[in-house]
C-alpha cells in the first residue's frame, strides 16, 4: 500500500483527506509538528500535503525535506488570499502550491498523483501554480 505523509492541525479536514486516501487504497499518516513529518520520510511516502496555516511551521518543514534531498513531491494548500506565503512555500521547495479550495476540489486526482499508474495531479488540478 503506498504511503501519503501530511502535516495538518485541522482535524475535520483530517478526517476528509483520510476518508479519500482510503477510497483509494493509500495509508495517509498524519502529524502536526514538521519534526514528526521528517520522522515518516523514512517510511519513503510517495506524497506529502503541507497545510501551509498549520501552526507548526510548514516553510521550515518544506525547507528541511529539501535540504534531506528527499525527492518526494510536496502538495501545500492555503487560503487564496495568502500570496506572500505562497511565495515562500514555492522559494522553499514545495512542488505545487494551491489554494485549500481547488485542493479540496481536487483531492482525488492530487492523492492519485501518488498511485503508480494514477492521475498526474499537475495535469489534473486547474489553476495549480508549480515551484
Amino acid at each position: 500500500m503506498e504511503r501519503v505523509v501530511a502535516l495538518m492541525d485541522d482535524l475535520f479536514f483530517q478526517m476528509k483527506v483520510a476518508e479519500t486516501a482510503k477510497h483509494l487504497g493509500l495509508e495517509l499518516k498524519v502529524v502536526a509538528t514538521g519534526d514528526a513529518l521528517l520522522a515518516l520520510l523514512e517510511t519513503a511516502p510517495k506524497l506529502v500535503i503541507l497545510d501551509l496555516n498549520a501552526r507548526s511551521g510548514a516553510i521550515q518543514a518544506i525547507e528541511r525535506i529539501r535540504a534531506s534531498k528527499n525527492g518526494v513531491r510536496m502538495v501545500g494548500f492555503l487560503s487564496h488570499v495568502q500570496t506572500d506565503l505562497a511565495a515562500q512555500a514555492r522559494a522553499a521547495g514545495c512542488d505545487e502550491v494551491m489554494p485549500r479550495s481547488s485542493f479540496t476540489q481536487n483531492l482525488a486526482a492530487i492523492l492519485g498523483g501518488a498511485i503508480p499508474g494514477g492521475a498526474n495531479p499537475g495535469s489534473a488540478v486547474p489553476g495549480n501554480t508549480k515551484a
